[in-house]
């Protein structure tokens, strides 16, 4: 955290627009989590990109519901993809919306739980060894030796390299306020809305039912700028927008009064989340009103290449390169998880789902 706050901070990021009419086409890609090739695959699968990773969508309105960080070695290279489409996307009359998930969060200020060694490497260059040694001199003995004035030098930096391997200097200035990544980040929006439907990380929760799409963007966005402004706010909040999993898990009878009144006052027919993986597939709840898309698609969870394809108002689901129309039927779900199934290697992942049509089993726990 003190390597970010040493670096100088700059102004909250004037907001962009958040809501968007007419769209031909939606394609909605859930959690990366590092793995680049998934995000490729599923991506030429949707037609957005073509062999050489150049857009090709036309107008399609691509959105990306955060969490491309962490958890595997293709971080950077998924994020450099969708910051090349997103300024071919707008040549071409389309777009690319990245939205701010709690990794993305997470690794601006400073919480690098999830980060792998993969990750850190793929920033490693010749000088990191020295980088890391005048930070450690710099600025980490400084402190360590107030708490431990009796402890030895060598002892002390032995331990701190253990966990700070090379690349991480460059990993984090990348993610601060003048980095590529950090900028780039900061500019971005945590919850927009596209033809009526809204799209956001993690969920839109009771407690955060009187704000608008502007206030939660506003709030995001205000404390990134500076972290100080981190603690009892939004970013951190486990019901804020970026770490809620209520309408992912909770109960359908607990939320439902609570989902007719927010779309009905933010104007919206569904609320399209990442965040909380599912078995395994494109899944719905609260009768099509909220559309799950986290499927697990990265090497870390072993799922499918699979998302969102709305077009001309039909809601379906790209799963392994076939579209899948997706129910908001609960009668029909089964029909469309034996679909889904029977396109995965076998045993599919969802056949448990199938076999016992349990809500508890529609996600897998996660952090």
């Amino acid at each position: 955290m003190r390597f970010l706050l040493v670096l100088p901070l700059i102004a909250a990021s004037i907001l962009g627009q958040d809501t968007f009419q007419g769209v031909e086409r939606i394609v909605a890609v859930g959690d990366v989590h590092g793995d680049y090739d998934q995000l490729v695959r599923v991506l030429r699968g949707a037609g957005v990109i073509d062999n050489k990773n150049k857009w090709k969508g036309g107008k399609t309105h691509l959105v990306q519901t955060g969490d491309v960080p962490d958890r595997g070695p293709g971080t950077r290279k998924a994020l450099d993809l969708l910051m090349d489409l997103e300024k071919q996307a707008k040549k071409a009359g389309g777009m690319v919306h990245p939205l701010i998930g709690n990794h993305e969060a997470m690794n601006l200020y400073g919480d690098l739980r999830y980060v792998t060694a993969e990750e850190y490497a793929t920033f490693k260059t010749s000088d990191s060894q020295q980088l890391l040694d005048n930070y450690f001199e710099q600025v980490e003995y400084p402190e360590l030796q107030k708490k431990s004035p009796s402890a030895d030098a060598s002892d002390l930096k032995k331990a701190w390299m253990k966990d700070h391997p090379p690349g991480w200097v460059e990993q984090r200035y990348a993610f601060g306020p003048k980095g590529k990544y950090g900028q780039w980040i900061r500019k971005n929006e945590a919850v927009i809305k596209v033809n009526g439907m809204i799209f956001m990380h993690g969920g839109w929760s009771p407690k955060y039912a009187s704000k608008t799409i502007a206030d939660l963007n506003t709030q995001v966005h205000f404390e990134l700028a500076d972290f100080q402004r981190l603690a009892g706010g939004i970013v951190m909040d486990p019901e804020g927008p970026l770490w809620y999993r209520g309408l992912a898990r909770d109960p359908e009878s607990l939320l439902k009064d609570f989902l007719d009144r927010l779309l009905a006052a933010q104007q919206a027919t569904a609320i399209v989340i990442g965040h909380t993986p599912t078995a395994g597939a494109i899944l719905t709840r609260f009768d099509g009103r909220v559309i799950m898309i986290d499927v697990g698609m990265s090497k870390a969870y072993g799922g499918p290449d699979a998302c969102l394809v709305v077009e001309g108002g039909k809601r379906m689901a790209l799963h392994r390169g076939k579209l899948l129309d997706l129910p908001s039927d609960k009668s029909q779900m089964l029909a469309y998880l034996k679909a889904a199934a029977a396109l995965d290697p076998q045993p599919s992942p969802l056949q448990k789902l199938i076999d016992s049509g349990a809500a508890a089993e529609m996600v897998k726990d996660d952090k």
